[in-house]
């Protein structure tokens, strides 16, 4: 054989073998070092020699128990449950390994697992106190699931919150109990609260399907339906199964397309195509409150472009009923409640839009529902000469002369005194109405809401009967005589 000249050779050289004596003093060694960082609160160092007495000794007991004990301190209570698993399987009659075992089934939301462990304990130990209030303990997170399982089914999301929060101070390390709370947050419209409740879950754990799905659910309930449907997407990757996970990508995926859809309709003018696909969104998912606000908005402003005002107002209130903060439904119902008259109606709306964003425009917007709202409360001239607010001067005389004849006193002389004094209350406001719209500077004033007052017009000094005479005695106009009670006659020029 050919000579390895040149090279050095390093030979391994192993440790003597222990004897089972000398392993056991070791072990025994680190469990007590173990138990001194573990009584200074070192829980880290404690796990160290904890696990190195089981590297020495790896079928004793406690320090499986012990190690378990310093995990749950660290609250890392999957490893210790595996810990504590161990140590009852090396010795069946280990108290505080049954007990350790009962406990991180607790704490990771298993009440039915720690039933089963602490009642061990209470076997083994009948007078253990600890472990009966750790039962009542398991007790009450049954009691809360079950509760928080009918409440979810009643859509009572608030209660469910509160019995998941109760259980979680029993349960501190149960991602199922965070993520059904998580989403009862989100369905309650609390997204920043579910947000983090479910951020915390993927910290730990960033393949959990759960916490992805409620990160999603909180990006769809918030509008951002695309962004929404990637965590879907992903959720689903991690669980093929998520069933929840499913059926909210389906839902964000429809109402994406149909809001889009509606949008574009509503673009290209076709608003009965816009209306119908709208009305179609808003029945893809009820629980999406911030996305059926903006739709009942959106065939709000449909609804106003097909003349249907009071359809408009009805949708615009949904949406506002489902967001209360949403602008732009108050600023459509407001139009339109101007648009029908409903002045009142439409300044409380302008004042709530002014108190949430005081700019320059919704101020004005404000100010003139306002001067509307006065002018509504005044007589409305033009209502009572039956004529347009555009009407021209020749249309106010026709109409003057239209009314006033109706109403003339003489005319109505016959009849009985209650209607004599309604046609004489009518004959006078038909003068006024003349006397005021029939004068440029007048008219300006009115039309402009000002006070008549203010230009020193005095609507009770003057005298029907004259604006009716000078009116139908004008050249080229025609005379009206009466020739009797109920009897009269026109003689024109």
């Amino acid at each position: 054989m050919a000579a390895t000249a040149g090279c050095d050779v390093m030979m391994a050289t192993d440790e003597p073998e222990r004897t089972p004596e000398e392993r056991e003093r070791e072990a025994e060694a680190c469990k007590e070092k173990g138990n001194a960082f573990y009584a200074l609160k070192d829980y880290n160092e404690a796990y160290n020699y904890y696990t190195k007495a089981i590297n020495w000794s790896h079928k004793n007991a406690s320090y499986y128990g012990n190690r378990a004990a310093t995990l749950m301190m660290l609250s890392k209570y999957r490893e210790a449950l595996e810990d504590a698993q161990q140590a009852v399987r090396l010795d069946d009659t280990f108290v505080k390994g049954h007990q350790r075992e009962g406990k991180c089934h607790l704490s990771l939301g298993n009440a039915m697992a720690a039933t089963r462990c602490l009642q061990k304990v209470a076997d083994l130990e009948p007078n253990n106190e600890q472990a009966r209030q750790d039962l009542k303990n398991a007790a009450a997170v049954l009691q809360y699931e079950r509760i928080a399982e009918e409440d979810f089914q009643k859509r009572d999301f608030r209660k469910v919150v509160f019995c998941m929060d109760r259980a979680l101070e029993l349960a501190p390390a149960c991602h199922r109990f965070k993520i059904l709370k998580a989403e009862c947050l989100a369905l309650l419209g609390r997204y920043p609260d579910a947000q983090s409740v479910a951020s915390d879950i993927l910290r730990v754990d960033s393949t959990n399907a759960d916490a992805l799905y409620v990160r999603g659910l909180c990006l769809y309930y918030e509008d951002c339906i695309e962004k929404a449907v990637q965590f879907f997407v992903q959720a689903l990757k991690m669980f093929p199964d998520h069933q929840k996970a499913r059926l909210a990508c389906r839902n964000a995926k429809a109402l994406k397309v149909k809001k889009d859809e509606g949008n574009q309709a509503f673009k290209d003018g076709n608003y009965e195509l816009a209306y119908k696909l709208y009305s179609e969104a808003l029945c893809i998912d009820p629980n999406n409150i911030k996305t059926n606000a903006k739709l009942y908005c959106n065939r709000g402003t449909v609804n106003a472009k097909l003349k249907k005002l009071d359809e408009a107002i009805e949708d615009c209130t949904n949406a506002i009923k489902l967001d209360d903060s949403y602008i732009k439904a108050y600023l459509r119902r407001a139009q339109c409640c101007i648009d029908t008259e409903q002045f009142e109606e439409a300044v409380r709306d302008y004042e709530k839009v002014y108190q949430t964003e005081s700019t320059k425009e919704h101020k004005q917007l404000l100010k003139n529902a306002q001067l509307e709202l006065k002018k509504s409360k005044r007589k409305d001239y033009y209502k009572i000469l039956g004529v347009d607010k555009n009407a021209s001067e020749d249309e106010i005389k026709k109409a003057y002369r239209k009314r006033a004849l109706m109403h003339h006193p003489d005319r109505h002389s016959g009849a009985t005194a209650e209607v004599q004094k309604e046609e004489e209350k009518k004959f006078k406001e038909v003068g006024e109405a003349f006397t005021i719209l029939s004068d440029p500077k007048k008219k300006a004033r009115y039309d402009s809401g000002q006070d008549l007052d203010e230009d020193g017009i005095n609507m009770g000094d003057f005298d029907a009967n004259n604006i009716f005479k000078a009116f139908f005695s004008s050249p080229g106009g025609f005379s009206f005589e009466a020739s009797g009670p109920g009897n009269f006659f026109f003689q024109f020029g």
